[in-house]
């Protein structure tokens, strides 16, 4: 049964070294002129998402500063300093 399964999860694998060739020669011979088009949208893509990511993270760090600046925070020390000059 397990030899019959891996042979199986080896049929599915991902392709190796010579599929992987067979695939981009023919992916050259479909869409030949069109893949600098495709690439380079491609790569387009990529950064227009990077610099999505980075004004996301760039909001949440600054949501962050700011709540910090509006609630400063108290120290125990200094609850009980307050503590003392009330009673």
């Amino acid at each position: 049964m397990l030899d019959s399964i891996s042979h199986l999860q080896a049929f599915f694998g991902l392709p190796g070294g010579i599929e992987w060739i067979v695939v981009l020669v023919i992916a050259v011979l479909l869409f030949g002129r069109r893949l600098p088009e495709i690439a380079r949208g491609m790569g387009k893509s990529i950064t227009e998402f990077k610099k999505g990511v980075k004004e996301g993270h760039d909001d949440i760090t600054k949501a962050i500063e700011d709540a910090d600046e509006e609630e400063p925070v108290v120290d125990s020390e200094e609850k009980t300093e307050e503590a003392k000059k009330t009673e």
